[in-house]
């Protein structure tokens, strides 16, 4: 596919249907046709995603809530959707591997197109991530949903093996998240404090600069002072010495 076939138009709808009608989508998403199409709508979606992460964190909510902010949030916009298209790689060969064991017959490309497509989700989760704790559990539970249909839908796999197997897999990585994101927590405020600390020593060392500064000025004053009073003196000298003669 060359990038002039790409259908931008349809991705709004294709990121509705993906989140609306998942069944009906994974049953009627093409199996083939080139990786860059699923690429440019998980890299739009991670772009999205990474607006509303900054937005978040300019109001204080969210993980970048505490960190500077406005600084996390720009970077946001620019990481995500470089995430995204390097993680739909990545993502869709985890999924592959995951996929094959469990007894699927489909291709990289089929797992990648069903990794890359889910990113419609991402942007949910980027607002639903806000609520401590709950958030994350509550997004890993919906890509759970999503992934166990199309793992029944474009895979063939059976819905009780499909739930059994990636629900294994997610209730190992609820319990990290958990456990990382109380961990994180539980660090904010010693960060803050040494936020507090870092930025009370640069005003004392701005003061102090300022202080040696002031007192170099006036040393160079007095210097010029004396200077100019020696200078008279010698010419007052010199003169007394010319009458004297």
């Amino acid at each position: 596919m060359e990038p002039k076939d790409i259908n931008f138009a349809a991705m709004p709808q294709t990121a509705v249907n993906v989140v609306t009608k998942p069944a009906e989508f994974f049953q009627g998403m093409p199996k083939s046709g080139g990786f860059l199409e699923p690429l440019v709508f998980a890299v739009i979606m991670g772009f999205i995603s990474g607006v509303i992460q900054a937005v978040l964190s300019f109001i204080g909510l969210g993980p970048g809530a505490g960190y500077g902010g406005g600084i996390h949030g720009f970077t946001m916009i620019i990481f995500m959707p470089i995430a995204a298209a390097i993680g739909s790689f990545i993502g869709g060969a985890i999924l592959f591997i995951i996929w094959k064991l469990m007894g699927s017959q489909e291709d990289y490309e089929t797992a990648y197109r069903c990794g890359a497509y889910l990113m419609a989700l991402v942007p949910i989760t980027a607002i639903i991530g806000v609520i401590p704790y709950a958030g994350g559990l509550i997004s890993m539970g919906i890509y759970l949903f999503y992934l166990v249909t199309a793992s029944i839908y474009v895979h063939n796999i059976p819905s009780q093996k499909a739930w059994l197997v990636f629900g294994i897999i997610f209730a190992i990585f609820a319990l990290i998240g958990v456990y990382g994101e109380h961990k994180a927590r539980t660090m904010r405020p010693h960060f803050e404090q040494w936020q507090e600390m870092g930025e009370k020593m640069r005003k004392e060392y701005q003061d102090q600069t300022k202080d040696m500064a002031k007192s170099t000025e006036e040393i160079r004053k007095q210097a010029e002072k004396m200077a100019k009073q020696y200078k008279a003196q010698a010419d007052e000298a010199r003169r007394q010495a010319e009458k004297n003669q």
